[in-house]
């Protein structure tokens, strides 16, 4: 099985899904403007500054879902994803994606990013497997915590074995695309790692390892 891994935001996509949501919830008045998008804004420094404290964040992204029904949460994020992240995909990421199931590839997306809000963003963009950070869930209802290794810098690796793990096939090359440093223990496992508008750190490091550096923009 040869693998396609594709980081999604600022990758696939030409913005941040899970930054963007935090606006988009200000926007429509369902979390308090100024705390949050102060709180949203600091996360999100911190997650380029490779700083990030991944269950802090995930305690706050997710508490809109832990206060607000989930019908309404659903109908928003079907708001969010037509009038948003539509837009949003990079002009060069579906020739990218149909270039690699022309191939014979095994697409997947792996995202720091949390299921409720990039699980129809996968379904818009035609790659059947998903490794997200997990909310957790109890009784139906979201808890505000995560569940599982977040998938997020090491993470990612962790859980991109445990997913290979599982298919029971044997393993073939795989390549890997991201834009943040954030990424390099993922791209570090890849047998082709491309970075795909990167960040100046990643770019730096793409450079001195002779990686592939691409623009999807």
């Amino acid at each position: 099985m040869n693998l396609a891994v594709f980081d999604l935001d600022n990758t696939l996509l030409a913005g941040d899904s899970d930054y963007l949501w935090g606006v988009f919830l200000v926007e429509n008045g369902v979390v308090d403007a100024d705390h949050y998008a102060r709180s949203n804004e600091r996360f999100y420094r911190e997650y380029e500054a490779g700083t990030l404290d991944i269950h802090a964040y995930g305690a706050f992204v997710l508490q809109p879902l832990v206060e607000h029904e989930l019908h309404v949460m659903q109908e928003l994020r079907k708001r969010f994803i037509d009038e948003r992240v539509v837009p949003m995909v990079a002009p060069g990421a579906p020739a990218l994606l149909e270039r690699h199931r022309r191939a014979g590839d095994t697409l997947l997306i792996t995202t720091a990013t949390n299921r409720f809000v990039v699980e129809p963003i996968a379904a818009l963009l035609g790659v059947p497997h998903l490794l997200a950070t997990e909310p957790e869930i109890v009784d139906g209802r979201y808890t505000g915590r995560l569940q599982g290794t977040p998938n997020f810098q090491t993470g990612k690796v962790a859980r991109l074995r445990a997913w290979l793990d599982e298919q029971r096939k044997p393993r073939g090359r795989i390549t890997a695309y991201s834009d943040s440093h954030n990424d390099l223990p993922l791209l570090e496992m890849a047998d082709r790692a491309v970075a795909v508008d990167p960040d100046p750190r990643l770019r730096a490091a793409a450079q001195e390892r002779g990686w592939d550096v691409i623009s999807l923009r």
